[in-house]
């Protein structure tokens, strides 16, 4: 797995951790810690996590062989 899939992936889970809060306490973490929704730092960060969850969309539906041969690769290289 590359660095900006990495990067993008962790994204994800910061989003869907976020979601998880507000579904399950209406509290929304990003706009907590950023100033409110509408803060320009919080847009970005939603945005960040949106562009994220579309390129970790490619990963889905990478080949299985492809994923494992990374990962071997990887594994090899540490």
């Amino acid at each position: 797995m590359s660095g900006l899939q990495r990067f993008a992936l962790a994204l994800v889970i910061i989003g869907a951790i976020n979601w998880g809060l507000i579904g399950f306490f209406q509290f929304d973490l990003v706009a907590a810690i950023f100033g409110g929704q509408d803060a320009t730092l919080a847009r970005i960060v939603y945005g960040l996590v949106g562009i994220s969850g579309l390129y970790c969309l490619t990963l889905l539906f990478k080949p299985s062989e492809e994923l494992s041969r990374e990962g071997h690769a990887e594994h090899n290289r540490v």
